[in-house]
């Protein structure tokens, strides 16, 4: 089936670059710790990184993609062509405005993501000016996203995917870079690491372009003009700003309110990161090739194929989402210990990280299951209505975040955690309402298969939860602190092999997948 081929491609693609992520986190870890050095980095590297979420990937996946797969179906690859040059120059125009604004006006968006840093002098400067070098990366990336929806639109996905390996390639070089000449805790690191980030966005946006002329879409950079393509565009662009950026305006919400406390923003970043990679594989990937299945499935007026392509997406993110979540949830300590804990990074920032890596495990299949089905809204050229969720979410997030860090904190607990619980909670009360709107439209109809398959996944990653707890008390030995990277690494992942090996067991002897259905998906 070509949708798992595809889902396969750029989740495959993810993983390497999660991988290559995971080895850059480590390595900054190491270096940086979870010290001022590391909370000025945070800042710098997500003020781009939001911006990009919300220009790029949450309006131009929620309305470029739509739009320019309806004109591909319909009115071949001369019409797509023209739309897509015509939205590179509104796009270009409008971020070189935003970067421009933005380097004069810096010190005040770094404190309004983090005021915090106002008691900090020498943090709040360190982070300003680390965020002017990585600022241009926004310009970079938004681009990359708006070529992205074209490669995906054409079934291209391999070079839309592998664009994040570069990123961390050259991070993780930067950080060896640093380690050998001594930049331990030191701001040198920090500006090695945010003009690695410049540096990568550049050959991103290059290799990209490359891979759009390859494809016949080589596009010239045209004056801006008001078109009516460009102003169906502003139309469905501005909601999907909100609706596709509510997880990063989440994450801003929370780095806001962490900022209060000392290093909470550099345990809630290592703890993002670890929930990031099966959102990243899975909820990414099914959502960047979703979307363009669907709106041309919709063009071409083939309903039934829209809806089964829905039902497959959801089972197979639950599929992989749900046992995810839940040995997150109850191994969170020892993958903490073994992946970070090393150099400037303590014993006690393993305990704090773990802990909001839990908070955010309780969450991670709605933050799937949102990138599932915002395509369905999407697809219909409906981003009004997520971005009314979008703003309810917003508003959960904001008070039980406050709620919960104030409270914790009066507890006596750690206040960071109330963040990433917050988070969750609101993620799945988007979820619910995204879901339950689209069953009142008809927009998605819940088949026998997916009714059937959905309880047993449940239970066979709750008995892979009991599983892992008994083997991480077998295997402690081999993951405490102090046990060597080696002996530490194969601890854990005779750890992940057993869940891997259990769940697996458990959905075949369900009748959830049969061994020829496993077979034929490893394959692909």
């Amino acid at each position: 089936m070509r949708l798992y081929s595809a889902f396969a491609t750029v989740g495959g693609l993810s993983m390497v670059s999660r991988v290559l992520g995971f080895l850059r986190d480590i390595l900054i870890a190491a270096v940086l710790g979870t010290g001022m050095i590391a909370d000025a980095f945070v800042v710098a590297f997500r003020m781009p990184n939001l911006f990009r979420r919300l220009f790029a990937e949450g309006a131009f996946n929620a309305a470029f993609v739509p739009l320019f797969a309806k004109r591909l179906e319909a009115d071949g690859n001369g019409s797509a062509h023209a739309f897509a040059e015509e939205a590179l120059a509104g796009l270009f125009a409008v971020l070189l405005l935003v970067t421009a604004i933005a380097q004069i006006a810096m010190p005040w968006l770094v404190l309004g993501l983090a005021p915090g840093f106002a008691t900090e002098p020498e943090k709040l400067d360190l982070a300003t000016a680390l965020t002017r070098i990585a600022f241009p990366y926004l310009m970079c990336m938004s681009l990359v996203a708006l070529l992205s929806g074209l490669l995906n639109s054409l079934h291209r996905y391999m070079a839309a995917a592998a664009a994040p390996i570069v990123l961390n390639a050259v991070l993780v070089a930067v950080m060896l870079i640093a380690h050998w000449r001594g930049y331990h805790n030191d701001p040198a690191a920090g500006y090695l690491l945010v003009w690695g980030v410049f540096a990568a966005g550049i050959l991103q946006l290059a290799m990209l372009w490359i891979a759009a002329k390859r494809a016949g879409f080589a596009l010239r950079l045209r004056l801006p003009r008001m078109t009516e393509g460009v102003r169906r565009l502003l139309a469905l662009g501005i909601p999907g700003l909100i609706a596709g950026g509510i997880t990063q305006i989440n994450i801003v919400v929370g780095t806001i309110i962490a900022s209060l406390e000392a290093s909470a923003v550099s345990y809630l970043y290592y703890a993002d990161r670890l929930y990031q990679l099966p959102l990243g594989i899975v909820g990414v990937a099914i959502g960047v090739v979703l979307l363009p299945d669907l709106s041309r499935h919709l063009g071409a007026g083939n309903h039934t194929a829209a809806m089964d392509s829905q039902n497959r997406s959801m089972e197979l993110a639950l599929l992989l989402t749900l046992p995810a979540a839940v040995a997150l949830l109850v191994a969170a300590e020892p993958i903490i210990r073994v992946l970070f804990e090393r150099g400037a990074f303590t014993h006690d920032d393993t305990q704090a990280t773990a802990w909001a890596l839990a908070a955010f495990a309780i969450g991670l299949p709605a933050f799937v299951l949102i990138k599932v089905l915002q395509p369905g809204f999407f697809a219909h050229e409906d981003t009004k209505t997520p971005m009314r969720y979008a703003g309810v979410n917003l508003v959960l997030n904001a008070a039980g975040s406050i709620i919960l860090f104030f409270g914790f904190k009066a507890a006596g607990f750690m206040p960071h955690v109330g963040i990433a619980l917050a988070t969750s909670i609101a993620a799945w009360v988007n979820a619910v309402m995204l879901w339950g709107t689209l069953k009142h439209r008809g927009h998605f109809i819940i088949d026998n298969r997916l009714a059937r398959n959905v309880p047993l996944i449940a239970l066979a990653s709750v008995l892979m939860g009991a599983g892992v707890i008994v083997a991480g008390i077998v295997l402690e030995p081999w993951m405490r602190t102090g046990a060597g990277l080696m002996v530490q690494a194969s601890g854990l992942a005779a750890l992940v092999t057993f869940g891997v090996v259990l769940f697996a067991t458990v959905i075949l002897a369900t009748g959830v997948m049969t061994p020829a259905q496993l077979k034929r998906k490893v394959r692909r």
